[in-house]
């Protein structure tokens, strides 16, 4: 989980290096960020899935040796167009081994001992996006023997084989469904819903939203329509699906994922343009906008473990309170506090809201759901952070770069932003309140 979530943002800090010893355009730039995202979240559905059906302790070894030997491809890549191919081959590696260990937590755990292994899952994205942002910029200044950029892949080379030893030794076996047949049908047709959603949200902005961006967005709606007819009517049949979506209908599941995405929409959101405003905004260096975010992610790090230990009333209200802390953090920036003790002290807090809110939502989807839906939970939940994520990063970046662009101080710009994500996280918060009083187990979705 650690080395997966790693390798979307520690590729960031490298790509002047990239560009400069590769001569790679600003496409290939994009592709080289973006390739690995794309393949990440078009199949996460799919791979829990397929643990399911093959088995999660050879899905996840299957996974982690392509990670492990893509990573190897992406530090020994000769050009631009090889070092895109392998990233994508990457993400594919990524989605294989990261979807196992959620379903793995709730097949394997009830109780308590689920509640610590969830706190741990949330502790380990918290601390990796920390190291990914640190690591990539210590190994490309390092340059070590001249190999400039690559080792940021290449150190998942070692660590990769070690886990792969540990993990053949260590993981449980565990049943397989192997009666059950992949549903091909559905991997081809939610995997071009996801490419044609995903795409334009991860290359429209800088394309200047062009024509085929809208065109794609407006492809996905029929897309998943057809996808979700399509599931119903196997699962009808006493089929299996690839993806049981007649959970969607259970109001605790679809308000939680859409919470969910809100808040994940509005972190990386934060992330985004925190970033561009502290720089062409105010004048910072790129050493100061990398260093401020940390106060963030290091306070979510720690939230996870320590909710998992106090009691069930508090675990209830993580989630909303988590969503409210958030809509202060960004409420207390869009009034003007800016200042590096500010800043730093608000985005503190907003770490806190966010990790009660995903610790809190993550727990309320496990212990609401069936254990027999794990892949499905697994796969919904984790696409979720994806598509909301980049979904983010698209909306509320063409908002801040359209109101600093039309001749606003870049100040107002980034104040209006924040305004509308407070807004935004008092939403989340209310659907998540809205979640958990939705009832109960219900009668188990149909497969």
């Amino acid at each position: 989980m650690f080395l997966g979530n790693v390798d979307i943002a520690v590729v960031n800090v490298a790509i002047p290096s990239i560009r400069d010893r590769l001569n790679a355009s600003g496409g290939e730039l994009e592709l080289i960020v973006s390739g690995y995202t794309l393949a990440y979240a078009m199949l996460l559905i799919t791979s829990a899935r397929l643990g399911e059906i093959r088995g999660r302790r050879w899905t996840y070894l299957w996974g982690l040796g392509i990670f492990t030997l893509s990573s190897l491809a992406c530090g020994l890549a000769p050009d631009s167009a090889v070092l895109v191919g392998t990233r994508v081959v990457q993400g594919a590696g990524a989605a294989l081994m990261v979807s196992q260990v959620l379903t793995s937590i709730q097949v394997h755990f009830e109780g308590a001992v689920r509640r610590r292994a969830l706190g741990a899952y949330t502790g380990i994205l918290g601390i990796s996006s920390v190291v990914g942002q640190a690591l990539g910029g210590v190994l490309v200044q390092a340059d070590i023997l001249g190999s400039g950029w690559r080792p940021i892949f290449l150190i998942n080379v070692p660590i990769g084989i070690v886990l792969l030893i540990t993990s053949f030794l260590f993981l449980p076996d565990d049943e397989t469904e192997r009666d059950k047949k992949l549903d091909m049908r559905g991997v081809g047709l939610l995997s071009l819903s996801l490419f044609l959603l995903v795409t334009p949200l991860v290359l429209g902005r800088d394309a200047g939203w062009p024509l085929w961006a809208w065109l794609c967005l407006a492809g996905s709606v029929p897309g998943f329509a057809l996808f979700a007819r399509v599931e119903l009517g196997i699962a009808g049949r006493g089929g299996s699906p690839l993806m049981n979506v007649a959970l969607l209908a259970r109001k605790q599941v679809a308000l939680a994922l859409v919470s969910q995405a809100a808040t994940r929409a509005a972190y990386f959101a934060l992330l985004f343009v925190l970033a561009l405003h502290l720089q062409q905004g105010l004048g910072r260096s790129a050493a100061y906008s990398g260093m401020v975010p940390i106060a963030w992610v290091a306070t979510f790090a720690l939230v996870g473990p320590v909710l998992s230990r106090l009691s069930a009333r508090v675990r209830r209200l993580a989630a909303p309170a988590g969503g409210l802390l958030m809509a202060i953090a960004f409420a207390g920036v869009a009034a003007g506090a800016q200042s590096t003790v500010w800043l730093t002290a608000l985005l503190a807090v907003g770490g806190i809201g966010y990790g009660a809110a995903f610790s809190g939502t993550l727990t309320h989807l496990t212990e609401s759901v069936e254990a027999r839906f794990a892949p499905d939970v697994s796969g919904l939940f984790n696409t979720t952070l994806q598509v909301g994520g980049t979904l983010g990063v698209a909306v509320f970046g063409t908002v801040y770069l359209d109101l600093a662009a039309r001749g606003g101080a870049p100040k107002t710009a980034f104040d209006t932003t924040n305004t509308v994500l407070a807004a935004l996280s008092i939403a989340a918060s209310a659907l998540i309140l809205l979640a958990g009083k939705a009832g109960v187990r219900r009668p188990a979705a149909k497969r």
